[in-house]
């Protein structure tokens, strides 16, 4: 039988590490499925390999705890009562989230998910006689190691198995860091360099594996009072973000936000990506999730407006003001804020002039103006003008965004905190707000060198060459004029670089962690338990393990 998708059997014998209720899948084999190709075979059994990953990377699952447990991204109860969840999005923001977290629960199970489904797949290619099978089990088998890589992040446990009847072997610490590790190292010499950033490619091993060394500290000793950051792994590091560097594939973008555009498929700075193209049916709705719902950023779709989410905190927010001081973080880093509308308070423009500003968006707000469902026209335009609180019937007040964000009644209004726009929306999507065509960066080539420059640092003090590495990603966005060169570098100075670089691509958490500023305070959050560092493991795989005694372990404080 030629497996194309997997089935509920494989599912559950992940073995109890999620409930099989909500995984259902159709199963198709040659007698459904007459007349398939070896190809079409082949084709089938990878597709579903990462067919989740635009699920992992949703707002709601891998976003949502990455970030709004940071000092990067908070979500107040928006007027007492949007976005209240049950409180789960304080309480991630607040470190007092729980094993219920629905969630954590989530992305859990589409990381088992993703783990099931490539067993599947490594058990099936080898019966299929296509050229690509050797290449599909290399990225098969990559993939399971970077879902993986991601629950040993996240919940501290990595599942090993090969056979799909098989009971799962739970690893953690250094034997799960060595796992992963062993895994991708094997797959490297078997992947390709030449299939883009949406699969798995030589250039996304050798990124992955450079994360997964630079973190190797925390991972092998997840309590610690001071991480112990080995030589060996901080040359692997080097070594491995050498070879992307290197190999002259990859290339820093002139136009830091054409980096996160809808077309940014070609975009040669990013080395692994989840594949959002609209023709694959991907559904990126992290451009939405922050604007204000008076925002509408297509004049195609009516109905395609913000969702007033989650906002950057005022902590977040005074790195890049105090960096740059007196001058304004807007005009002085090309990073924070690119202005794409240049109009006065009320102005007509053609549909295809119509671009949303870009970046941090602070203060008033300018855009589409709607009245009853339909945007104003001015023949053949469309009225652009100052935004009102209309759709929260406060058609009076202004959309303003303010730096202040807080749990207070004030706090936690719609006009409150600073909003991010940098994925942006999709012009071919069906409905303008989901279905969005942007491929989400999982490594890039700025990571790259801001990991190398990590690396020089931690193992030697080589501060020079981290400045090097630093000042080469700020001086490649010349588009605009590029942030000014810094003169110096330390370890303080390069997290706040990889905050401006790479805010909200959902990585914050990992880096606070590792540079041991998890347990400060934030906005709101004043939590300074280490248990903390890693996620409950959701109390629905406990519940399903429960005819093992002792075989999935709640990580401790939960």
């Amino acid at each position: 039988m030629k497996k194309i998708l997997i089935s509920t059997i494989a599912l559950c014998s992940l073995l109890v590490l999620n409930s099989c209720t909500d995984l259902e899948e159709n199963v198709l084999d040659e007698a459904s499925a007459t007349g398939l190709t070896d190809k079409q075979a082949a084709d089938g059994n990878i597709a579903p390999v990462y067919a989740r990953l635009p699920d992992i990377f949703q707002h709601t699952t891998y976003f949502a705890i990455q970030e709004i447990s940071t000092d990067e991204a908070i979500l107040p109860y928006r007027g007492g009562t949007d976005w209240g969840d049950n409180g789960i999005y304080v309480a991630m923001h607040q470190h007092t989230h729980t094993s219920t977290d629905p969630n954590l629960r989530n992305t859990w199970l589409l990381l088992t998910q993703g783990i099931s489904r490539s067993i599947t797949a490594i058990n099936t290619l080898p019966t299929i006689n296509d050229q690509n099978v050797k290449t599909y089990l290399a990225e098969a088998r990559g993939m399971r190691a970077y879902y993986n890589m991601l629950l040993l992040d996240l919940f501290g446990v990595v599942f090993v198995k090969d056979d799909p009847q098989a009971v799962s072997t739970i690893l953690r610490g250094e034997q799960a860091l060595d796992y992963v590790k062993s895994e991708l190292m094997a797959v490297e010499p078997e992947l390709l360099t030449t299939v883009g950033p949406g699969r798995l490619t030589k250039g996304a091993v050798w990124g992955l594996l450079a994360r997964l060394h630079l973190n190797a500290a925390v991972y092998r000793d997840r309590y610690a009072t001071t991480f112990t950051f080995r030589p060996d792994d901080m040359d692997k590091v080097v070594e491995y973000c050498d070879k992307i560097i290197n190999s002259g594939q990859y290339q820093l973008s002139r136009d830091y936000f054409s980096i996160f555009n809808s077309d940014n498929n070609a975009n040669k700075e990013l080395i692994f990506a989840v594949d959002q193209r609209a023709e694959l049916n991907g559904h990126n709705r992290l451009a939405y999730f922050s604007l204000s719902g008076d925002q509408y950023p297509l004049p195609a779709f009516t109905g395609a407006n913000g969702t007033d989410g989650p906002a950057i905190t005022p902590d977040y927010y005074q790195t890049w003001a105090t960096a740059y001081a007196p001058r304004d973080p807007a005009s002085a880093d090309p990073r924070f804020y690119k202005q794409n509308m240049t109009i006065p308070a009320d102005s007509c423009m053609a549909a295809a002039d119509f671009n949303m500003n870009r970046g941090i968006l602070r203060g008033q707000q300018y855009g589409l103006i709607r009245v009853n469902g339909a945007f104003v026209r001015c023949g053949a335009n469309y009225r652009v003008g100052r935004l009102f609180n209309v759709n929260r019937n406060r058609p009076t007040l202004p959309v303003n965004f303010t730096g202040k964000i807080d749990f207070t009644v004030a706090g936690s209004d719609y006009n409150t905190g600073y909003r991010v726009l940098k994925y942006e929306f999709s012009k071919k999507s069906v409905s303008g707000r989901n279905l969005g065509d942007a491929d989400i960066s999982i490594v890039r080539l700025a990571d790259v060198y801001l990991m190398r420059a990590e690396a020089k640092l931690r193992k030697s003090n080589d501060a020079a060459g981290a400045l090097a590495d630093v000042n080469t990603v700020r001086a490649s966005r010349t588009a605009t004029t590029p942030p000014p060169a810094l003169t110096s570098m330390n370890l303080d100075l390069l997290l706040r670089e990889r905050g401006f670089e790479l805010y909200w691509e959902m990585v914050r958490r990992t880096d606070l962690i590792r540079f041991g500023k998890y347990e400060d305070k934030w906005t709101e959050k004043t939590d300074a338990n280490p248990q903390k560092r890693i996620f409950p493991i959701p109390q629905t795989a406990i519940d399903g393990a429960s005819n093992l005694p002792g075989y999935l372990v709640q990580n401790p404080g939960y």
